[in-house]
């Protein structure tokens, strides 16, 4: 069983139950692919075994160390067609973007993914689910998980889908779509080839038709139905984004989204919904009852104009929350750290007063995202049992963090620049090692990308300034 030492952090929030934090000199002791120690400068006799008998030691001097953040919301494929539809609402912005998505290669998203993936690991993320629902051209949802998994992230594919196109009423083309029987068959057969249940798991398969606009509510309720045969297949979907959203399902079910759940039985602690940015209190009481989680996209939700998501009022309520990067199309970027430093401070515009702090904010982007994906139990936390994923962030002799290491905990929310993690652990493995991914060669990846990026928009005739001429 391999063994990985990591010594000597500045400081390590554990973010465990006790909300223990360690100072100088702490250390976290794994073997494979779990913690089984964690200790501070004078503890060193506790170790669970010596250096000298470590496979690997990581000298994390002058870093801040957490629990790897867990993004609870994505859609990796969109990571080729950023900085498009800048000045659109969410509706408008998706009728662009699908006229391009219909023309994307699996070969595309394959690099997609591993581009989206690479930027995660290298800014704070050691988890990610990733909500595919665009199936064109031979794309399957196999490509992306084995793109994901080439990374060496841990990684909760969502088996996404659309059934409504524009034929019936819906956004997308109906090229984009497919009939129910047929997604899900496919739902039934990725949960059973790669599902795995088990505690560690690097791969789990998560059921999440698109959205009530882009699917019928027979298949909100199948899909449910079908997920709850299996053990730990959890169901995801988009909800209450904009008012849009919100005018679409009052005209089109006579219910507002959080009733619209309820009534397609999705509710419950194996349910988490991205967004929610237009969630009445009602609707907030009752997710906190049902226990349904929530994903906070606020780039994503600044960038289309929707709004900020309660948070602050949601955390006090018992709405479990977690943090979300959302699609490149409309994030524009995949840096975690920037997106939590973002949550944070969002909740300050819209007027909560005290907002949310950076450890809540941590803990929203650790132990929330956990418990929303059904991961309480191992992942989330610095902690004897917990999966061996870990983060540092260095502090010391970075400019972007002079004046700041009185508090060098905030410090890495606050001053957060475009740089990331000095060092990355996913289940014992360093992925991330002095800033440079371990896994994929990053210059020889974006090359690639700028190429694919580039063909898919000329086969779909994009023309600068937002139309699709072909």
């Amino acid at each position: 069983m391999p063994k990985l030492l990591l010594k000597n952090a500045l400081h390590i929030v554990t973010m465990a139950d006790s909300a223990l934090e360690l100072g100088p000199g702490s250390w976290i002791a794994c073997e494979d692919g779990v913690i089984v120690g964690v200790g501070g400068a004078g503890e060193i006799e506790t170790m669970p075994f010596a250096e000298a008998e470590a496979d690997e030691v990581l000298d994390l001097e002058g870093c801040v160390v957490m629990p790897g953040f867990i993004n609870t919301h994505h859609h990796m494929y969109q990571t080729l067609t950023r900085v498009l539809g800048t000045e659109s609402e969410l509706f408008g912005w998706l009728k662009l973007l699908y006229g391009i998505w219909k023309e994307m290669l699996p070969s595309d998203v394959r690099t997609a993914v591993q581009t989206a993936c690479a930027e995660l690991l290298l800014t704070g993320c050691t988890t990610s689910a990733d909500h595919h629902y665009v199936y064109p051209n031979g794309l399957t949802l196999d490509d992306v998980i084995d793109a994901a998994l080439s990374t060496g992230i841990r990684f909760h594919a969502v088996r996404g889908a659309m059934s409504v196109g524009e034929s019936k009423g819906g956004l997308p083309p109906d090229s984009c779509v497919e009939t129910e029987e047929e997604i899900l068959s496919d739902m039934k057969r990725v949960v059973e080839k790669y599902h795995d249940a088990k505690k560690h798991a690097m791969l789990r398969i998560v059921l999440g038709p698109c959205s009530p606009f882009s699917v019928t509510p027979d298949l909100m309720r199948s899909s449910a139905r079908l997920a709850r045969t299996y053990p730990k297949v959890h169901l995801h979907t988009h909800l209450a984004e904009n008012q849009n959203d919100i005018d679409y399902s009052e005209a089109t079910f006579a219910r507002r989204p959080g009733e619209y759940a309820e009534w397609v039985e999705w509710t419950g602690r194996d349910v988490w919904f991205a967004h929610c940015v237009k969630l009445s209190d009602s609707e907030l009481h009752s997710f906190a009852q049902w226990g349904c989680g929530v994903s906070h996209c606020p780039s994503s939700n600044l960038r289309l104009g929707s709004g900020v998501a309660p948070v602050r009022k949601m955390l006090d309520l018992g709405v479990t929350v977690g943090l979300g990067v959302d699609g490149s199309a409309s994030n524009d970027g995949n840096h975690m750290l920037m997106e939590a430093r973002m949550a944070m401070l969002a909740q300050r515009y819209i007027g909560e007063k005290n907002g949310i702090t950076a450890r809540e904010t941590i803990r929203v982007a650790t132990r929330g995202g956990a418990k929303v994906l059904g991961r309480e139990d191992d992942l989330g936390q610095i902690a004897v049992g917990y999966s061996a994923d870990i983060i540092g962030v260095k502090v010391t002799g970075k400019i972007e963090f002079a004046g700041a290491l009185h508090d060098p905990v905030q410090a890495v929310l606050y001053c957060v620049g475009s740089g990331g993690v000095e060092y990355s652990v996913v289940g014992g493995r360093v992925v991330v090692n002095k800033g440079k991914l371990t896994t994929v060669d990053v210059e020889e990846l974006a090359g690639r990308h700028a190429q694919c990026s580039k063909l898919l928009l000329e086969r779909a005739g994009y023309a600068p300034g937002g139309t699709i001429t072909a």
